[in-house]
């Protein structure tokens, strides 16, 4: 396996990567070429959403090809004399990968995710630690969710800690991603969870993250879940501040009385604001906080 490195301005990533694949490179990634220097960039988006570029102002593209043969000839393609491109992309370099156990390497970054002494989070290749009680087991895959994040941990405990609450409940885990959340609900005993995702891939990953588990649910897309449509005495939400302004009458609508909601996925600057989107239905409050992300929740009066 050979590696071809080459460097691009912004505006002509996209169109490079597109053109690596279609020249049997195996994987591309694409590096901002000035990180760890006085310009390096941060590109940030929104999880399920593009990223704002496509690529930074001087990118590094790194394209992995089964043969040093096939990965000249992709260099001469894109930046040879003949390549409509060869003002813009330079050619850094073509090495040789060492060969590698590429899964054993991956599952190695990948360790039991301890969310209370007693309840862990443990991917399928690892024995669970003895004191565990409660287990999940989730590989990491495409949607987010995976007890490795804050917000996923507070929501976790949040729902060990309120076990008794849960056991018997109907749950709506809005935004479900993995279904960690919903297979958690499940976990301790809730009697009936509905988890919806607007990405068709997390509510395929919720589905088989819950059969892996044994646990039954109802996943699907918000329009395709017909039950998210009653009140549930418990609904977690794992998103992000701002759809989660946006979905306050939504979700404060779902909340029986005297039923909790649990929100994560919020930083702690963004608390009033918050705050702020839900009063005219239920008063938020910071229930936990790690890292700089906050757990909110508010019950309904009875």
């Amino acid at each position: 396996m050979h590696e071809l490195v080459l460097g691009a301005p912004e505006e002509a990533v996209e169109a490079v990567s597109d053109a690596l694949m279609d020249l049997d490179a195996l994987s591309v990634s694409v590096e901002d070429a000035d990180a760890d220097t006085p310009a390096e960039q941060a590109l940030f988006g929104e999880p399920g959403l593009p990223a704002p570029k496509a690529g930074w102002q001087r990118s590094t593209l790194r394209a992995l090809f089964a043969d040093e043969a096939t990965a000249k000839a992709a260099a001469a393609e894109l930046a040879g004399p003949a390549s409509a491109t060869r003002h813009e992309v330079v050619v850094q370099a073509i090495e040789p990968v060492a060969e590698q156990d590429w899964v054993r390497l991956t599952q190695s970054q990948f360790a039991p995710v301890e969310i209370t002494p007693s309840f862990w989070i443990v991917p399928s290749w690892h024995d669970a630690p003895p004191a565990a009680e409660q287990v999940i087991r989730l590989d990491p895959g495409l949607a987010f969710g995976t007890g490795t994040h804050p917000t996923t941990r507070m929501c976790l405990r949040w729902l060990a800690e309120h076990a008794a609450s849960v056991s018997g409940a109907r749950v709506l885990d809005y935004g479900c991603g993995s279904g960690i959340l919903a297979i958690g609900a499940a976990r301790f005993g809730a009697s009936q969870v509905v988890a919806v995702d607007i990405d068709p891939a997390a509510v395929q990953s919720t589905r088989d993250n819950a059969t892996a588990n044994g646990v039954t649910l109802e996943a699907g897309l918000p329009e395709q879940a017909g039950a998210a449509q009653g009140r549930y005495p418990l609904v977690l939400a794992n998103i992000l501040a701002t759809p989660l302004k946006l979905l306050a009458p939504l979700l404060s609508a779902h909340v029986t009385p005297g039923g909790h909601l649990v929100l994560a996925g919020i930083l702690a600057r963004q608390a009033t604001e918050l705050q702020a989107a839900y009063a005219p239905w239920l008063a938020l409050a910071v229930s936990d906080e790690e890292d700089g992300w906050i757990l909110m929740t508010a019950r309904r009066p009875g």
